[in-house]
C-alpha cells in the first residue's frame, strides 16, 4: 500500500504493523545485521548509536531479507532518483510532491514552473502503475490551493522499458491499465528506458529527455548482500540473488537453514508445471505460514511438509477508483475490480485496528480533498558534531566504518595493528588512509583530553566507501591544522 501513502490515501502509520504487537509471544530483537557467521551460528546486529556489534546465537536461521535497492547502474539515478522501496520512502516522496507544489506557486518562470510540475516515474510494473496514479491523482486535486499554478497542468510520465505494462497481469489488462492512465492524462511511455539522470532531467535511450526536477525509480532491485554473504559461507547456489531451496523451503544440503521470500527460489507446482515463486506478497505471506510450521515439525524431529499454493490471481489499482484484477481466471477491471482491491486488501491486513483505521481513511478520502500537509522525516545530517572526555573512545579495533572524522579541538591517540601509538592533533582528519582497503577499522582512537570531533557520515561516506573499497592507500598522513 506504499502507492497510497505517497498519494495521500492512507496514513503511514496504518499500513505498518509493529512485530512487537504482531508476533505476540516471540523475543523480536530490532538491528541491522553486520554479518551471520554460520560455523559459529551467530549473527552480529548493529542495534543503533549505543547497541553496536551485539552477538547473537541461532539454532535454526530463517533468510527472509528479500532484495535491496541498487540505482548505481543508471548514472545520476542514485543521486537524484526517488526510491519506493519502504514506507519511509513513500512518506518522502509525498512531501517532496508537495514542495514541488510550493516551489512551482512561488516561480514566475514558467520554463522553471513546468520543469518544477513534472514527475517522471520509471518502471511499469506493479509498484511503477500504482504509484504514477496515485501522484497525478494527488498533484492534480492539490492544485486547486494553489492559484498560481491554475494555468500550468502538472504532468505524470510513465517510462517502461517494455511493450506492455503489468506484464505479469496479462496484455488484455495491461493494456486497459494504460488505456486508464492516458484517460486520466498521464503520459506513457513504452519501449523506453532512462540512460541518465540530471537534477534537471532525465535522458532516454531514443536521444529524447524529459525535463523535470522530480524522477521516482521502482526499479533497480539487487540482491542482499547478507544473503550472498550466507551463500558464499556454505557454497550454496543462489542465482539473481534467490536461494536454490528444496519444496520445503530448506536449503539443500542443510538441516537448520531455511530461506522464504523474495531472496529464496521456492519451487512452486503450478497446476501440474513446476515453476519457481514469484516475488509477490501473496507468495511471501504463504512462505512465511509453511515454514513456521516446518521450523515446528523439525523442532519435534518430524519431516517438513512441501509448500503447496492455489494461485488465486493479482490486482492493481490505477487512479481515479480504477484498478485491475485477475482472480481464480476471472478478469476484472474499472469501478469493480477498484472495489475488489480495497475489499480484498482490507481484509488481509493483520489486526483489527489496522483494519478500522485503513477504512477510515479510505472514507474520509471518498469524502474529501487528499491531504496536503507536509509531514518530512528530518534528513540524516551529513556532519554532526560529537564531544569526548578523557580516555573515552572514539573507534575500537574492528569496528565497522561508519564515519570518518575531523579533529576540531583537542588531541586523539591513535593507535594501530602494530601498536604505535600516534597523536592526532586539532585539525587532523581519520580517513580512509588508515584504513587499508577494508570496511572495518584496523585502528583504536581514544581522547587523551577533552575533545570535540565533527563526524562525516550518511549517503556520501556509503559512495566513497564503494570506491575506494578495493584500494589499499599509503602510510596515512596527518593533516596539518589550519591557518
Amino acid at each position: 500500500m506504499l502507492a497510497e501513502v505517497v498519494g495521500a490515501s492512507l496514513s503511514p502509520q496504518d499500513v505498518v504493523n509493529p512485530l512487537r504487537v504482531f508476533c505476540r509471544d516471540v523475543t523480536v530483537l530490532q538491528g541491522r545485521i553486520h554479518a551471520v557467521d554460520w560455523a559459529r551460528k551467530e549473527l552480529v546486529l548493529d542495534g543503533g548509536r549505543f547497541t553496536r556489534n551485539q552477538t547473537v546465537g541461532f539454532d535454526h536461521l530463517v533468510l527472509a531479507l528479500g532484495a535491496v535497492t541498487d540505482l548505481s547502474k543508471v548514472p545520476g539515478l542514485a543521486e537524484y532518483g526517488w526510491p519506493m522501496k519502504t514506507v519511509a520512502d513513500a512518506l518522502r516522496l509525498r512531501s517532496a510532491l508537495i514542495n514541488r507544489l510550493e516551489e512551482a506557486n512561488l516561480v514566475e518562470d514558467p520554463v522553471v514552473r513546468a520543469r518544477l510540475l513534472t514527475f517522471v516515474v520509471v518502471g511499469g510494473g506493479y509498484t511503477g502503475v500504482e504509484t504514477a496514479g496515485q501522484m497525478h491523482a494527488l498533484v492534480t486535486e492539490a492544485t486547486r490551493y494553489y492559484p498560481n499554478l491554475k494555468a500550468t497542468k502538472p504532468r505524470v510520465i510513465l517510462v517502461h522499458s517494455q511493450g506492455q505494462l503489468l506484464a505479469e497481469i496479462g496484455p488484455e489488462l495491461g493494456a486497459y491499465a494504460q488505456k486508464v492512465l492516458e484517460g486520466n492524462r498521464v503520459e506513457v511511455r513504452l519501449n523506453t528506458r532512462v540512460i541518465e539522470v540530471t537534477a534537471t532531467k532525465a535522458l532516454l535511450n531514443d536521444g529524447t529527455s524529459i525535463d523535470a526536477a522530480t524522477l521516482v525509480s521502482t526499479i533497480g532491485s539487487a540482491p542482499n548482500p547478507i544473503v550472498l554473504d550466507v551463500c558464499r559461507q556454505l557454497s550454496v547456489n543462489a542465482p539473481r540473488g534467490r536461494i536454490e531451496v528444496e519444496p520445503t523451503m530448506r536449503v539443500g544440503g542443510q538441516t537448520h537453514l531455511w530461506a522464504v521470500g523474495d531472496c529464496a527460489a521456492v519451487p512452486w507446482n503450478d497446476k501440474g508445471t513446476m515453476k519457481v515463486s514469484p516475488p509477490t506478497s501473496q507468495f511471501a505471506l504463504r512462505h512465511g505460514q509453511q515454514v513456521g510450521k516446518n521450523l515446528l515439525r523439525a523442532l519435534r524431529n518430524e519431516p517438513p511438509r512441501p509448500f503447496v499454493y492455489r494461485y488465486l490471481g493479482q490486482l492493481a489499482t490505477i487512479g481515479s477508483r480504477q484498478a485491475v484484477a485477475e482472480i481464480m481466471g476471472y478478469r476484472f477491471r474499472g469501478f469493480i475490480a477498484w472495489w475488489m482491491w480495497r475489499t480484498i486488501y482490507l481484509g488481509k491486513l493483520p489486526g483489527l485496528s489496522r483494519k478500522l483505521r485503513v477504512m477510515i481513511d479510505w472514507t474520509m478520502e471518498l469524502i474529501f480533498t487528499r491531504d496536503i500537509g507536509l509531514v518530512l522525516p528530518p534528513a540524516e545530517d551529513i556532519l554532526r558534531a560529537i564531544h569526548l572526555e578523557k580516555d573515552e573512545t572514539l573507534i575500537a579495533r574492528g569496528d565497522e566504518v561508519r564515519a570518518f572524522f575531523y579533529v576540531r579541538r583537542g588531541t586523539i591517540a591513535l593507535t594501530g595493528a602494530d601498536g604505535i601509538t600516534r597523536s592526532l592533533p586539532a585539525g587532523s582528519v581519520i580517513d580512509q588512509a588508515y584504513l587499508g582497503g577494508k570496511n572495518a577499522w584496523p585502528v583504536e582512537a581514544t581522547a587523551t583530553e577533552s575533545s570535540d570531533i565533527m563526524v562525516f557520515r550518511g549517503r556520501a561516506l556509503e559512495l566513497l566507501r564503494k570506491d575506494l573499497r578495493f584500494v589499499a592507500l599509503p602510510t596515512p598522513v596527518v593533516a596539518a591544522p589550519p591557518a
